[in-house]
């Protein structure tokens, strides 16, 4: 699967941004999809996901109340919408996805079991 996440860019603070990313080559739908970020110098770190079933999301405190992870199965996407922005959440964005995972799970490690998008950009001013 080929995963293209885009809608990265320059903010300022308080302002939103939708990042998304597009899956080609599998179905996604039934994956677990997860958006983790890494700042310069920092490890990746978990954002935000959801678990196959879609019956579960999960999300990092820090952006809890601000970022929002949807997907839309019929266009093989998954969209995180970035509200309220901080200097701090500056970094890339990658998007996961994860297909031998449990159901009910989110996948909130960087694994080599996942397949990765390349990363966008998200830059914050303040």
């Amino acid at each position: 699967v080929q995963l293209q996440a885009s809608g990265g860019g320059l903010v300022q603070a308080g302002g939103s941004l939708r990042l998304s990313c597009a899956a080609s080559g599998r179905d996604v739908s039934s994956d677990a999809m997860s958006w983790f970020r890494q700042a310069p110098g920092k490890e990746r770190e978990f954002v935000v996901g959801i678990s196959r079933s879609g019956g579960r999301t999960d999300y990092a405190d820090s952006v809890k109340g601000r970022f929002t992870i949807s997907r839309d199965n019929a266009k093989n996407t998954v969209y995180l919408q970035m509200n309220s922005l901080k200097p701090e959440d500056a970094a890339v964005y990658y998007c996961s996805a994860r297909q031998y995972i449990p159901a009910d799970i989110v996948d909130v490690t960087p694994s080599r079991s996942a397949d990765w998008g390349q990363g966008t950009l998200v830059t914050v001013s303040s």
